[in-house]
């Protein structure tokens, strides 16, 4: 599969998650099976470009490319400027944020408000195609199924999208009325991918080897986005490319492998953050590293009172150690009562 000139190695996507998908995660599913990863989304406003939180999103030390930046904004113009400000900061390619559910972020017109006004939407599709080509970078696009269950529009954004430039589109299963709510449907993926001639990548409730399998059949989509799914089992990348290549389950991994992986992932992320934010930041991925742990909710607990990184990472090691002495691997993610009644209506 190729975005623009780069060719990927896989067609297994890390999707981008504000506050989730910094530097640290991204290298981290890129080392274990991921062949492309989008940035959390940076803001159009330059107002705020050289604050902290910006400076964190848009760093990109070490990373393997191809660099992809997700930018989020409501005027054609600014995303338009945004789009030069992360290219002239490593980014190769440029994806478009009309997918992102959260409040503070529609209330203001941007992420999936987008496709409540196409005019508005495609203003800004065209300006960032047109900035990005003065680069020779690709743009692409991540979109929802529509704005509620009856408008859901995503077949004629994509088709509008493609004729402008756009490169590649990503479609969540649900629209911006359902946040991360209900079932996500491959329905309407289906069309999207039956329309257009770009490649077409799937997202949406895809967390076994299994449904990565069922829904690019279903789908008939070039690739699938995870999300969700990867936080605290980063090694779902290397699962799902095994499965798709063999047919056969990839063994869970070891318990010390998982420690020396958290371990690694919480000293990098110490490296982009400093010590106060660092500690507090990184609770939340050991928590979802942990949460399916025997003893994972109670250490979790334990955690959220620790406010020195040396401590953390002495607690994260006794507990792994711990655990190692009961068993060898981490459990298998087990298919959820979610993933059986999607099966049942995509098969």
């Amino acid at each position: 599969m190729h975005i623009g000139p780069f060719a990927l190695a896989n067609a297994l996507m890390v999707a981008p998650m504000a506050g989730v998908t910094d530097r640290p995660f991204r290298q981290l599913c890129k080392r274990l099976g991921a062949g492309y990863a989008v940035s959390e989304m940076v803001t159009s406003r330059k107002d705020l470009w050289n604050s902290l939180k910006t400076s964190r999103r848009a760093n990109h030390d070490g990373e393997p490319g191809p660099i992809a930046v997700q930018i989020a904004g409501t005027e054609a113009a600014m995303m338009a400027d945004a789009a030069l400000y992360n290219i002239d900061r490593g980014a190769q390619i440029i994806d478009i944020n009309m997918g992102c559910p959260a409040k503070k972020v529609c209330n203001k017109w941007a992420g999936s408000a987008l496709m409540q006004d196409e005019p508005l939407a495609l203003e800004i599709v065209d300006a960032v195609v047109q900035a990005c080509a003065t680069r020779n970078v690709p743009v692409t696009l991540k979109m929802r199924t529509g704005w509620c269950q009856s408008h859901k529009n995503a077949v004629r954004i994509a088709r509008a999208a493609e004729s402008a430039g756009v490169q590649m589109v990503a479609v969540h299963g649900r629209t911006r009325e359902q946040g991360y709510t209900g079932q996500a449907e491959y329905d309407t993926i289906a069309e999207v991918k039956a329309a257009l001639r770009i490649p077409v990548v799937a997202n949406g409730d895809i967390s076994t080897p299994e449904r990565a399998r069922e829904v690019l059949a279903y789908t008939g989509a070039d690739a699938v986005m995870i999300g969700r799914a990867a936080q605290g089992r980063p090694w779902i990348f290397r699962e799902i490319a095994h499965f798709l290549a063999t047919g056969t389950h990839l063994a869970p991994p070891l318990v010390s492998e998982v420690k020396r992986l958290l371990v690694e992932h919480l000293h990098d992320h110490y490296t982009l953050y400093d010590e106060f934010i660092g500690v507090r930041s990184a609770r939340k991925h050991i928590g979802w590293y942990v949460r399916e742990l025997p003893g994972g909710e109670d250490f979790r607990a334990h955690m959220n009172t620790l406010n020195d990184s040396q401590a953390q990472v002495a607690s994260v090691e006794a507990f792994m150690d711990a655990l190692n002495a009961q068993m060898d691997r981490i459990p298998a993610a087990a298919e959820t009562a979610q993933d059986k009644a999607i099966k049942r209506e995509t098969v």
